[in-house]
């Protein structure tokens, strides 16, 4: 595994860039106590533009506990490279200390300990504290949200979104781009972007009855910034009718659209852009690959797949940023931009520890207009947990195994299967488990948990087709999430097959028979694209079923045996 120091020298070699990070100033913090918020602001200004990054924030305006995944598995060109290794070697790469601030915020090992020490990240209020210092430095910086920004939480549900737009606007972005937002259904969206104070960005959103750009979201915008001409091209998550239930929606088409893409890139440097940046929420691999298709884009801010590096990843000429989730992360980015071009720049990825930024009042107090209807009913108390609850993952997320053994135990069923989905925050063992962090991990517009019968050919069909969704090495047929969960199933997935032929050994954790390719099997699940589903909300499922359980404990899942990696 090569050294940061190394990583570094070889991004900057492959870009003709001269580029530096502050990362490594909060990462040799030896403890928590030696944290101060002037220590984690500390930024050298560079160059004469500012560009911040948040996305993924899925509606949390609390501090919260995240925890990163310990299996995020690359395949084809990715295979190896980051964000695709995790804990240790994750750590080895970036000259992580174990122990410090920068393993318990990037990396999963030891996490609950660590949690304990640390704190909670995040709040939009800490958040804004952060942005606020940024401008006080750098007052014309573009703030940028990534999307998936109206999505996650009781508040955010019983709002319509409501919440989440008052408390951005308070931030004051710049532009944005989505995701999720749009299961609210196109009506409630429409109406949210009218009237949102700033842009509202994708070039890929089309008119689906005439295959042509929607008007309501406009591919790009211009920022004069130190005498530098910058555009902002916006780019919503491609997979949008596929992995999200398309009747919700059915008048906007999506798709990466990469040659509209370098339609963009060309026009606004046909207008005097000397900068292009894509506000991005593809997903990390899918960024890259698009740097390499599309020529001409200096930054890509990336989102959708929730990655935290350190550093950004240079692909040619492009800068590549993601910046986490749940409100975890801003990143700030000091570009040299002149001659109409970028020359260089500076990056910081900014933790959000909750312990040690001050909140910002105003924000604070906004956040808790918006939650005060529905603090009695959020706060209440359902159970405890003596386990570590965490969703990340391609395969296990504790969470997950929860919510599958309350569909098994409140459906009646042989099998479960909860979506591979990445949002979330983490619970540490001796928690409270309220209402509230049930729908922290079950929110959303479609969240019926239906019960029928399926064939043992049928549930083998789902797992290869989600599997490819995955690990196809081509990362423009990856939709970005981690496989979907299963209950009272286990299984083989071989990560070097081709579609079809990944999934084998599939077998009844009940009886430990092998599931009979003809045989129907009574199977409970939430989150179906499909309309029209019946059933019981999965937020009321799994608080009866925690209800029951008093105090939660979820055993290590050995359900799932991967090969080929």
């Amino acid at each position: 595994m090569i050294s940061r120091r190394d990583f570094l020298q070889v991004g900057m070699a492959a870009s003709a860039l001269v580029g530096a990070s502050g990362f490594g100033n909060w990462a040799r913090l030896a403890a928590q106590q030696a944290l101060t918020q002037d220590q984690l602001l500390e930024f050298q200004t560079y160059g004469n533009v500012s560009l911040i990054h948040i996305t993924d924030i899925h509606a949390q305006l609390k501090p919260i506990y995240f925890r990163e995944p310990s299996v995020n598995i690359g395949v084809g060109g990715n295979k190896g490279a980051v964000p695709h290794i995790t804990g240790a070697d994750f750590r080895k790469a970036y000259g992580i200390a174990d122990g410090s601030p920068s393993h318990y915020a990037l990396s999963a090992g030891d996490f609950s300990s660590l949690a304990k020490g640390y704190g909670r990240v995040g709040g939009l209020d800490r958040v804004a504290t952060v942005i606020n210092a940024i401008r006080a430095d750098r007052p014309d910086a573009i703030l940028l949200d990534g999307g998936d920004t109206w999505h996650g939480s009781y508040t955010c549900y019983h709002t319509q979104g409501q919440d989440m737009v008052n408390v951005m606007n308070a931030l004051k972005p710049d532009a944005m781009t989505f995701h999720w937002e749009f299961t609210l259904g196109s009506d409630r969206v429409n109406e949210i972007v009218e009237n949102l104070p700033f842009a509202a960005l994708g070039q890929n959103i089309f008119d689906a009855e005439w295959d042509e750009p929607a008007e309501l979201f406009p591919p790009y915008t211009f920022f004069e910034r130190g005498g530098a001409k910058i555009a902002v091209i916006g780019q919503a998550f491609p997979y949008m009718p596929i992995a999200n239930p398309g009747w919700m929606f059915p008048e906007y088409s999506f798709g990466i659209r990469d040659e509209h893409m370098q339609m963009m890139v060309d026009e606004v440097k046909a207008q005097g852009a000397d900068c292009v940046v894509v506000l991005s929420h593809n997903g990390f691999d899918v960024d890259k690959k698009m740097a390499t298709v599309v020529k001409g884009i200096d930054v890509i801010l990336s989102g959708h797949t929730h990655d935290a590096l350190p550093e950004p990843v240079v692909s040619g000429s492009t800068i590549i940023v993601p910046s986490g989730s749940n409100g975890k992360f801003v990143s700030r980015v000091d570009l040299d931009v002149r001659d109409g071009k970028m020359m260089g720049y500076r990056h910081k990825l900014i933790p959000i520890f909750s312990d040690v930024i001050t909140p910002d009042p105003e924000v604070a107090k906004l956040i808790a207009e918006q939650r005060a209807p529905y603090e009695t009913a959020m706060s209440e108390v359902i159970g405890q947990t003596d386990s570590l609850l965490y969703r990340r993952g391609n395969f296990n997320g504790s969470w997950d195994d929860l919510i599958c053994d309350a569909l098994i135990s409140e459906r009646d069923a042989e099998i479960a299967m909860s979506p591979g989905v990445r949002w979330g925050p983490s619970l540490i063992p001796g928690q409270d488990i309220t209402r509230e962090d049930i729908w922290n991990v079950t929110s959303m517009t479609y969240g019926e948990a239906y019960r029928s019968e399926m064939t043992g050919e049928f549930l083998k069909v789902i797992l290869e087709d989600v599997a490819d969704n995955i690990f196809n090495p081509d990362p423009y047929y990856q939709q970005g999430g981690d496989m979907v969960r299963t209950g009272g199933l286990g299984y083989r997935i071989d990560i070097s097959k081709p579609q079809g032929e990944r999934i084998s050994n599939m077998t009844l954790l009940k009886t430990g028979e092998a599931i009979d390719p003809g045989k129907s099997y009574v199977v409970a699940g939430w989150a179906s694209v499909n309309e029209g589903t019946e059933g019981p909300k999965i937020w009321d499922v799994v608080e009866n079923h925690i209800r029951k359980q008093g105090t939660v404990t979820v055993q290590d899942n050995n359900s799932v045996d991967v090969v080929g990696v």
